[in-house]
């Protein structure tokens, strides 16, 4: 049914619960895992550094954490005994939604499998969801896994993302 499952990961425990979900779900359907993660370069931007430092810095760790990212979500899924590979979009000019859903179609996903923090009401009005953007575009079925409200590394990713997105 799903022979192929894209899941994209951004180290936050949502996307953790994502990862555990969707590796629960290949080893029942007999999947491949696709793990994505999107590189946000201007995430980690303060606009105070100078371009040199940001350039030789700040840009070389952001990809080396987001390599350790992938690859530690490759040995969970393996661990699982889960066939998965990684792929890292870093791109100058990306919009996170549309780099997974072009991902999605690029690979040929049956399915994605995203974490979502399931903001309602105001929060969600002035801070955006990601996994409601990709939801809106994608072309195939989207499987939103929330984080556990009592897991205190998920209230803490909320709010992380929460102060990062409103500095975007």
């Amino acid at each position: 049914m799903y022979a192929k499952v894209l899941v994209p990961i951004d180290g936050g425990a949502t996307g953790d619960a994502a990862l555990r979900e969707a590796v629960a779900l290949a080893r029942v359907a007999g999947s491949r895992l696709r793990l994505l993660h999107v590189l946000d370069r201007y995430a980690h931007a303060s606009g105070f550094e100078p371009a040199a430092v940001y350039c030789d810095q700040v840009l070389p760790r952001e990809r080396g954490a987001a390599g350790e990212r992938l690859e530690r979500a490759c040995a969970i899924a393996a661990a699982a005994g889960v066939q998965a590979d990684a792929e890292l979009i870093d791109s100058p000019v990306v919009e996170i939604a549309q780099s997974i859903c072009s991902a999605a179609q690029v690979w040929g996903a049956d399915l994605i499998v995203l974490g979502t923090h399931g903001r309602r009401g105001v929060d969600r009005l002035l801070l955006g969801s990601r996994a409601e953007a990709v939801v809106r575009r994608s072309t195939v079925p989207v499987l939103l896994v929330h984080g556990d409200a009592a897991d205190p590394a998920c209230a803490a990713d909320a709010g992380a993302e929460a102060r990062a997105d409103w500095t975007r």
